[in-house]
């Protein structure tokens, strides 16, 4: 088990405290920003993410959409073909957690993304709460299937008010390539959601940081334009869902109240092994990650 969990070790302090904190602080400036022009009578343009620096030169990032509750901006990623991609976003009619609890919810998703084929828990780690999943997808034809295996973390920052999801490619020896199907192995997501007032209050700020590498020949404009507009359509199928689970009061897990916000707690973790356990995890191997 030491050997499965060593190859989830990840710079825990790097990782989360750094990257988390910088992707907290744009997204108030952001938010700021937003604010300003929205309440301005002149004509306004979407605010940029700040600049990356890579190597001692600006990463510029450059407008792809801009609309009235959602932004899209990218930038290259040095040394490669492929861009990282921000959205920048609002949601006035459902809740910061019935939308957390929504993408968090695998079961759910089978039901609303057309596009998956699986969608599996493979591990779960009580201590960390981290899980790692195997994913497939449809890709347009006439491409072939992707199949991506991740590692996922969620947490809720009381402090910052935020409400943070992280995932990032891994490998798993339960989870060998398939012929059937593209692994994926470069991937990496992290959505952070701040409430307008309150966790159980319409209306929150979200912002969306996200690149892959599909492995795909297409041509750079090509595969560009599939990211570009899939990611808009995903988060709009993700608001719909949220939606109607709201109204038509589908049943969805509460993961903010199955890991309780005071973490550490005997209660917490005696809940999770519990469940951890019924669930057919793999035991005790803890998960490192973010």
């Amino acid at each position: 088990m030491a050997a499965l969990a060593g190859a989830f070790v990840w710079d825990e302090e790097r990782i989360q405290e750094e990257e988390l904190k910088r992707s907290i602080d744009e997204m108030k400036r952001l938010e700021e920003m937003s604010t300003v022009f929205q309440g301005s009578a002149v004509e306004r343009h979407a605010p940029e993410p700040k600049s990356q620096t890579e190597g001692g030169k600006e990463q510029p990032w450059e407008m792809v959409m801009d609309k009235k509750h959602f932004k899209l901006w990218r930038h290259p990623i040095p040394g490669t073909h492929l861009y990282q991609y921000r959205v920048f976003g609002t949601y006035t009619d459902v809740t910061p957690r019935q939308f957390f609890n929504v993408q968090l919810d695998t079961e759910y998703r089978k039901k609303w993304d057309a596009l998956v084929i699986k969608l599996e828990v493979i591990e779960r780690d009580v201590i960390s709460g981290s899980e790692v999943l195997h994913w497939v997808t449809h890709f347009p034809y006439p491409m072939y299937s992707r199949d991506y295996v991740y590692v996922r973390r969620y947490s809720v920052d009381q402090e910052n008010n935020v409400m943070v999801l992280v995932s990032r490619a891994v490998e798993h020896p339960s989870v060998p390539e398939s012929p059937e199907f593209v692994r994926v192995r470069s991937y990496e997501s992290q959505m952070v959601i701040r409430p307008h007032k309150s966790f159980d209050e319409n209306g929150f700020d979200y912002m969306l940081t996200y690149s892959d590498n599909p492995q795909t020949v297409f041509p750079r404009y090509c595969l560009s334009w599939m990211v570009s507009s899939g990611m808009p359509d995903f988060l709009e199928k993700l608001h719909m869902a949220t939606l109607k689970a709201k109204n038509m009061e589908i049943k969805v897990k509460d993961y903010i109240s199955a890991k309780s916000l005071e973490l550490g707690s005997d209660a917490k973790v005696t809940a999770q092994s519990s469940e951890h356990q019924s669930e057919g995890s793999h035991g005790p191997a803890r998960i490192e990650y973010a």
